[in-house]
């Protein structure tokens, strides 16, 4: 949500900046804007719009010290006016702001009546205005002053046209410093800068950067000094390109077999058949696994769906009582949580802002908090007490693909680790298991191949206005990624239900020719779920399954079938979930949707 990236060198900067924010478009953002420093002058371009807009009109633009913004709008319209950097009454000091300030209008008011001239709408233009209030020739002192004013989130980098300097400091939105060749890169994360350099220092909160020819000098906030480490970055620049395909969401549904047998890999022990999670076993111990009595999971979005699907099995497997929490709910009903829950917070981004939150405060409670991430040296997994990477790589497009299904084979290792760990899971049922979760990857590459067939699926249904998708038992959480799917990259009106309840509210909504997705494979409930078929074919829906390879009942019941490999029950979800996305993917390309980059959708939602 929202995108910083800064320069501090010798080359001229605007190409490097405009590049970065192309980096982090996947973001999401509505405008986009720049400030460059050359020969004690500043130059400010802003627009409306995508960053390739921003690059025609700073071709000319000079300076090898520079500020650069994508925004996604939460206090006032997008424009050009309120879009990043912004400027003080003097047009001398420069700011872009990841975050929000929760007392903008306090403040707002007492620069008001000093004087203070406001241009914008935003929260963000009263940290450059409390900055040019406190600016006595020292930058840095003046942000700190102005920084402790604010209540909020902020992720800030701020020059000045008389400086050679750029300061940088965050609370609560990521900022990373890559460090270069007499050099430094500053971005709210890694995609931005890895073309540059692969070393980066990842601030803390209450951190400030100030950067000038003496190099990178970090304190708090009372500049006490701070040594931070500088970490070595293992992503690729090839990790980030499109590789042929037309979009970023197509590549990353077809890297991910791929990317879940990275996630499988040298974590399974063949010997004692259970897993090798060298991220949790020092923490999640026989001791303290046998004292737990409850299992909290926080997520938010597609990384919910994961933690609703990772409940069936949980539970199934360990018998112990599994709860699934929307994170941005967690914190504020003062949740019954002790020493003895075991809570897992699930985040692609490692920086989702309510997921944070909710990991404080169990971690306030005394609970024992497993971080399943996508992104190293993300705050999540900084803050949590043990955590998996789920190896997913990069993911661009907006929409999760990749990193859900990797999230979903962590957590049934993490299971697997766990059951054997308290000896719930016994040999024979470990063996099974891990065969079968060697199997996902190849399996998920069969499914793949019928690509075309879904692509000729949706050119049937891509004009629909709303859908249903419906599901029952494991599959019921697909059925709500799935719609979740269509909605974010289509715009598609589509509502995931257990199947059951259909006759409890939804069956209202059957017409002639509405869609309905069924997942219906061969398992405990399919007798139940052909009776929801019925149920809505004699209301005129069309019907579109995703059912087990070999079943000829529901070819003839059913107007399209997209047929799966067989596997597990509770290893169902993978098989299921890639064929709804790429459904997805083809219905919004055939409307011509910005998939990658859907209307009002960020990637890294870092502010509540």
């Amino acid at each position: 949500m929202c995108g910083i990236t800064a320069y501090f060198g010798k080359r001229e900067c605007s190409s490097i900046l405009i590049n970065g924010l192309k980096r982090l478009e996947y973001r999401g953002y509505d405008s986009c804007g720049i400030s460059v420093i050359n020969n004690k002058e500043m130059k400010t371009v802003k627009t409306k719009g995508k960053v390739e807009e921003l690059d025609k009109i700073t071709k000319d633009l000079k300076g090898n010290i520079g500020i650069a913004h994508t925004r996604w709008a939460t206090h006032g319209e997008p424009n050009e006016i309120n879009s990043h950097p912004h400027l003080d009454c003097k047009n001398e000091i420069s700011i872009v702001h990841n975050g929000i300030i929760e007392n903008f209008e306090s403040i707002k008011t007492y620069l008001e009546k000093k004087g203070h001239k406001f241009r914008s709408e935003t929260d963000t233009e009263v940290i450059v205005h409390l900055i040019e209030e406190f600016y006595l020739g020292d930058l840095k002192s003046a942000v700190i002053k102005a920084l402790k004013q604010i209540v909020g989130t902020y992720g800030v980098a701020v020059i000045h046209k008389e400086k050679k300097e750029l300061i940088v400091a965050r609370k609560g939105s990521p900022l990373i410093i890559g460090v270069g060749e007499e050099e430094y890169f500053v971005a709210s994360d890694a995609s931005a800068i890895i073309e540059h350099t692969k070393e980066m220092i990842y601030l803390e909160d209450c951190e400030i950067a100030k950067i000038d020819e003496n190099g990178c000098n970090i304190t708090d906030l009372e500049e006490i000094s701070i040594d931070k480490e500088i970490i070595t970055v293992k992503m690729n620049i090839e990790e980030i390109e499109k590789k042929g395909y037309k979009h970023f969401m197509l590549k990353e549904i077809f890297e991910q077999p791929e990317t879940l047998k990275q996630a499988i890999l040298g974590r399974i022990d063949h010997k004692n058949y259970t897993a090798k999670l060298g991220g949790v076993e020092n923490n999640l111990t026989k001791e303290y696994l046998e004292k737990v009595n409850r299992i909290v999971i926080v997520a938010c979005g597609t990384s919910w769906h994961c933690g609703l699907v990772t409940k069936f099995f949980m539970e199934r497997f360990l018998k112990i009582p599994v709860e699934v929490d929307y994170a941005s709910e967690f914190r504020y009903r003062d949740p019954i949580i002790d020493q003895n829950t075991l809570v897992i917070v699930i985040s692609q981004s490692g920086e989702t802002a309510d997921t944070l939150a909710a990991l404080r405060e169990a971690k306030k409670k005394s609970a024992k908090v497993v971080g399943i991430i996508n992104v190293a040296g993300s705050t999540i997994s900084r803050e949590c007490d043990c955590g998996i990477f789920i190896r997913a790589g990069p993911e661009i497009g907006v929409a999760s693909t990749k990193a859900f299904t990797n999230q979903l084979i962590c957590l049934n290792l993490l299971t697997l680790y766990i059951g054997r760990t308290i000896n719930k899971i016994d040999t024979e049922d470990a063996k099974t298991l891990i065969n079968n979760i060697e199997k996902v990857p190849e399996t998920i590459k069969e499914i793949l191949r019928t690509n075309n067939n879904i692509k000729e699926i949706a050119k049937k249904y891509y004009t629909a206005k709303n859908t249903l998708y419906l599901g029952r038992g494991i599959s019921y959480p697909i059925a709500l990624e799935g719609a979740l799917k269509l909605k974010e990259i289509s715009y598609i009106h589509a509502e995931g239900y257990p199947a059951a309840e259909m006759k409890h509210g939804p069956i209202a909504l059957i017409e002639k020719d509405l869609p309905i997705i069924v997942i219906a494979n061969n398992d405990l409930n399919y007798d139940k779920v052909l009776s929801n078929i019925h149920e809505a074919k004699a209301r005129g829906a069309k019907i579109i399954a995703i059912a087990t390879e070999g079943d000829c009942e529901i070819s003839r019941l059913c107007d399209d079938v997209i047929f799966v490999p067989n596997i597990c029950d509770n290893l169902l979800p993978f098989v299921n979930v890639v064929p709804l996305q790429l459904l997805a993917y083809h219905i919004a390309d055939l409307k011509g949707c910005t998939i990658d980059q859907p209307r009002n959708l960020a990637k890294s939602v870092t502010v509540e």
